[in-house]
């Protein structure tokens, strides 16, 4: 049986008053059928403020594109990291992405005395950390890390449309939407593909 790679979000202390560096981190693609989940972490820096941070689904696409370079150029430190279709596969989303959570938040070139991550589950890390339910909406950082991941997943798939734009991944991002799945019927899957997520499994049968 796997060890658990997480841990519940009621298991973390809540401490807000930590002091020192306070990373965000949040994760795009848990729920496509294809690509890497990707996952952010942002240590912003308070004396270079960016305005209109916001959770990133409520933005346009060139909202994000712009603020992802602000974002780059004004925080004290970014680190973007990916959990593979492969892991995806064999360890499911979820590992997957707490494993994508865990390589942003190693990735940083400082270490936070205090991790931030949006939703209810927190990665395995070796600094203190809590889980905020709607973090990228509340949190700065967290809606930076949030900015940062969806624009690394979307521009990854803007690649993926033209290696294989039969299946339109400009447009559906790698969802399940009724133009995707009808591409997997006719053209089978691809490579970047997730096997074992049951519209692509029942392809490959």
């Amino acid at each position: 049986m796997r060890s658990k790679k997480f841990l519940r979000a009621e298991q973390a202390p809540l401490i807000w008053d930590a002091p020192g560096l306070i990373a965000g981190v949040d994760e795009a693609g848990r729920g496509p059928l294809a690509g890497p989940v990707v996952a952010a972490a942002v240590i912003l820096d308070d004396l270079n403020p960016i305005a209109g941070l916001a959770d990133s689904k409520k933005l346009t696409a060139l909202k994000r594109e712009r603020l992802y370079d602000e974002i780059r150029a004004k925080a004290l430190c970014c680190s973007i990291a990916e959990a593979t279709v492969e892991e995806i596969d064999e360890l499911n989303i979820l590992q997957a992405t707490m494993l994508a959570m865990r390589r942003a938040v190693e990735g940083l070139r400082l270490k936070p005395t205090k991790v931030l991550v949006d939703g209810n589950r927190l990665p395995v890390l070796d600094v203190l950390a809590e889980a905020i339910v709607k973090g990228d909406s509340k949190v700065q950082a967290i809606s930076a890390a949030s900015i940062l991941a969806k624009v690394h997943r979307d521009r990854w798939c803007q690649e993926l449309h033209a290696q294989y734009p039969q299946y339109g991944f400009d447009g559906h991002k790698g969802y399940g939407t009724a133009a995707h799945l009808q591409a997997l019927k006719e053209h089978g899957a691809t490579p970047w593909h997730r096997k074992s997520f049951s519209p692509v499994a029942e392809v490959l049968k």
